[in-house]
């Protein structure tokens, strides 16, 4: 097998492509028997694969450096020419759902298949190739943006992610400056960001009209693939939120207060400074924290040792932060080698580690299941690839020393605390794109008051006095990416939180046996919709109000009896 370097990436011939797809299409539908049918299956799975994995190297190269011209070219053709495929793609699925050996292609492919591509066919008309066009250029001029952003702090310039251990500091003055520097380069940005913004919820509008759907909240569910729950479902799970965690998250962030010696509520700034002696901090450098990985999975199983020990040999992770490179993580596959590939930005903190497990989840998950036909089964929908990720990062409680050493009883106490108070802000960004897309006439002023708004129902620990004014104006969520580039994702990460806390919950119990409890969810790939992903490995709903009653209580049991002394 290839290492990353050393991958060739070469523009497809797309009109080849699109005469490949139509060509196998035809045939497809002239087929005579199941045997013929299945092997155009398998063909146009190859080939999906193959142009799949173009566009992804061309995506990661890019976002390992925005800077370089030649995959800056790339991202543009891709971002055009995507739309144009889904033209051909969706009259391979109108073939596909009209199949004589529907049943057969079930019974062997899984009826989610079926399933999903009829949400799919909802989501596309040849009509709106310019919207999607615009729209994946709107969203790339975003990250750009944020990729390119230069922070003055301290004499010095900073991206976004080399700013982030300031913000950390356990020094109140130096917290509080780089929040404001941060807070204040965005602002510098307000214009563009709510032109960007305005601009994406305008076209998302016109798509969902287009295609005679109520709003974009419904055809964003269909593209998020929510096959086995709707919008009814997830204001219940809000309310849920708002019943019993935020209550509970509150409880948490008074004995915050308490323990800084703080003014209750908090600061934005102080929000982020767990102990008065500073957060937990992973020792040693990026290098010794991929090393204490790797003896975490060697450890845990034959199937993660393989995994991870390819992920390192093969060069399929690059975690550095540097200048030019686009912010955050992510995880994503290259089907044609059949490996994950995950990117990141260490920093210095925690979230260096919980990368090593949370992006590793997700790339365990591809791993185990990367045989799978066709390609779409390899991964469930988004908030079943967020059980992988973030219930790894509770397992990986066991090599806690090994990754922070003298740190490990902060990082034990701040983990499962930010983990659980995160539910309330993630709930919140899915209410604002709710709200935004149900009243798409909204200002950008009225979207910054709705924001504000929101803070003081999910998040009523914080201060918004205006001390650092791009949060405290309600303009924060600005910053969070995945309102602009992929709407409605993040309420995802809440419910997965919700089911691997009752992971924590098991492996408190027995190690073991969580371990294979969470084998069993994951060795189904994407061959269910969630809720059957989650029964068939006997876990909770996390759409059962008594679901998240229990996380509640285990969770804030645990925090409330955990010893903390000798820990400033």
């Amino acid at each position: 097998m290839l290492k990353f370097s050393e991958m060739p990436y070469e523009r497809p011939d797309i009109q080849a492509a699109k005469q490949q797809v139509a060509a196998l299409t035809q045939a497809f539908q002239a087929a005579g028997t199941y045997e013929e049918a299945r092997d155009l299956v398998v063909q146009m799975d190859r080939l999906n694969r193959h142009i799949h994995t173009e566009s992804t190297l061309a995506q990661v190269r890019h976002s390992i450096d925005t800077r370089d011209e030649f995959y800056d070219a790339e991202v543009r053709f891709w971002d055009n020419t995507i739309p144009e495929l889904m033209e051909y793609a969706q009259r391979w699925t109108m073939a596909m759902l009209a199949s004589p050996f529907r049943d057969q292609l079930a019974a062997e492919f899984g009826d989610v298949v079926f399933l999903n591509a009829e949400l799919q066919r909802k989501t596309f008309s040849p009509e709106i190739i310019p919207l999607l066009q615009e729209e994946n250029q709107l969203t790339t001029e975003y990250e750009k943006l944020l990729a390119s952003a230069q922070i003055p702090f301290q004499g010095k310039t900073f991206t976004i992610a080399q700013i982030g251990p300031f913000k950390n500091d356990p020094d109140d003055a130096v917290r509080l400056a780089a929040w404001t520097a941060e807070g204040n380069w965005y602002k510098s940005q307000q214009d563009r960001l709510d032109g960007l913004y305005d601009r994406l919820v305008k076209l998302r509008h016109e798509m969902s009209q287009r295609l005679g759907l109520r709003d974009y909240v419904e055809m964003g569910y269909y593209r998020m693939k929510r096959n086995c729950y709707d919008r009814d479902d997830v204001d219940r799970f809000r309310q849920a939120v708002r019943d019993y965690i935020v209550p509970v998250a509150e409880s948490i962030r008074r004995r915050q207060a308490e323990r800084l010696g703080m003014q209750y509520p908090l600061s934005f700034a102080d929000c982020a400074l767990m102990f008065r002696s500073g957060n937990a901090k992973p020792q040693g450098t990026a290098d010794d924290i991929l090393e204490a990985g790797r003896r975490f999975y060697d450890a845990l199983s034959p199937e993660t040792s393989e995994f991870f020990n390819t992920m390192l040999d093969y060069e399929l992770m690059d975690v550095l932060s540097k200048e030019g490179k686009q912010g955050g993580g992510y995880c994503t596959g290259l089907s044609d080698y059949g490996v994950p590939f995950i990117f990141a930005n260490f920093n210095g903190t925690r979230s260096d580690v919980e990368t090593v497990t949370h992006e590793a989840g997700h790339a365990f998950a591809a791993w185990m299941n990367r045989d799978r036909i066709p390609m779409d089964t390899v991964w469930p929908s988004m908030e079943g690839c967020e059980v992988h990720s973030m219930s790894m990062e509770f397992f990986a409680w066991r090599s806690v020393e090994d990754f922070f050493g003298p740190d490990k009883r902060k990082f034990l106490y701040s983990h499962l605390a930010e983990s659980f108070m995160f539910i309330p802000y993630g709930t919140m960004v899915d209410h604002f794109q709710h709200s935004v897309f149900e009243r798409p006439e909204m200002t950008p002023a009225e979207r910054h008051a709705e924001w504000k708004r929101l803070l003081g129902i999910y998040m009523p620990w914080l201060r918004l006095d205006g001390e650092i004014p791009f949060y405290a104006e309600g303009m924060g969520w600005q910053r969070q990416h995945h309102i602009y580039s992929l709407p409605f994702y993040y309420i995802d990460y809440c419910l997965a939180q919700t089911v691997a806390l009752g992971f924590w919950a098991m492996i408190q119990e027995d190690y073991d046996a969580a371990w294979e409890r969470y084998m069993a969810y994951t060795l189904q790939g994407g061959s269910r919709v969630f809720t059957e992903l989650l029964a068939n490995a006997g876990l909770a709903s996390p759409f059962d109000a008594e679901t998240v009653r229990g996380i509640c209580r285990r969770a804030s049991e645990w925090l409330e009896a955990y010893d903390l002394t000798g820990i400033e």
